[in-house]
């Protein structure tokens, strides 16, 4: 299977969707055909096409268009909920089949697969099972994005304990700084790097909406290293 990899938070809104964006437009740089895939969304707008998500839509964009949205997001939601309730509420349930199926469609189209998760890593998809189910299954490797906060060194590390635990390998950690003026940031990024069993890849100022793509792209470019040739090398 092509390889991939999944962008999971320590919450919601920590800017999964903008470092996911950033690994798309760095790995298209690099001469890499990148698919984007966000399987799992809630908040979705109606169309006459269908439902639509802002974030998965921004995916699409950054990887030059061209790929099928139903692909990129098999499982869309209107309500701004969690997913396993807004599934239940639409009668809907999610399915790891259908969003298998859409990872193999997309992988067939590309070199690699850039999966964005929905909130955290243990966010439920239904009574039994979590959206860990989703990297797990497709044998994804994990980036984590750490929302740079109080309480982020307690979620980063809980989060990262957890997808171990789930038998998924977490390859690096993006540090994103979410307010404008944390005199504290950095001290909490170097405490994550001490403890952290994965590379910092880079860290995400804070920044007005329109520099934060093109910034992050920059980031993760230099970043990188030789990744993504080693999953590639594996396959």
């Amino acid at each position: 299977m092509t390889a991939g990899i999944f962008v999971t938070g320590t919450d919601t809104g920590v800017g999964k969707t903008l470092v996911a964006q950033g690994l798309v437009r760095a790995l298209r740089a690099r001469g890499l055909r990148v698919a984007p895939m966000k399987p799992v969304a809630s908040g979705c707008r109606a169309t006459s096409a269908g439902l639509r998500n802002e974030d998965a839509e921004a995916l699409i964009a950054a990887a030059g268009g061209g790929f099928a949205y139903q692909l990129v997001n098999p499982c869309a939601y209107a309500p701004a909920i969690a997913p396993h309730l807004a599934a239940a509420e639409a009668g809907r349930p999610i399915s790891l089949p259908a969003i298998e199926a859409a990872y193999r469609q997309l992988a067939a189209q590309s070199d690699l697969v850039v999966v964005e998760g929905a909130g955290g890593w243990r966010v439920p998809i239904d009574e039994q099972r979590t959206l860990a189910a989703v990297p797990r299954r497709l044998g994804l490797d994990v980036l984590m994005v750490v929302g740079v906060r109080l309480g982020c060194l307690n979620h980063a590390l809980l989060t990262a304990e957890a997808i171990r635990a789930d038998g998924c390998r977490l390859v690096g950690w993006v540090a994103n700084l979410i307010a404008a003026d944390d005199p504290r940031a950095q001290a909490q990024i170097d405490t994550l790097v001490r403890h952290l069993p994965a590379p910092l890849w880079g860290i995400v100022p804070w920044l007005e909406r329109g520099e934060a793509i093109p910034t992050m792209t920059t980031i993760l470019g230099n970043a990188l290293g030789d990744w993504p040739g080693e999953i590639i090398s594996r396959d």
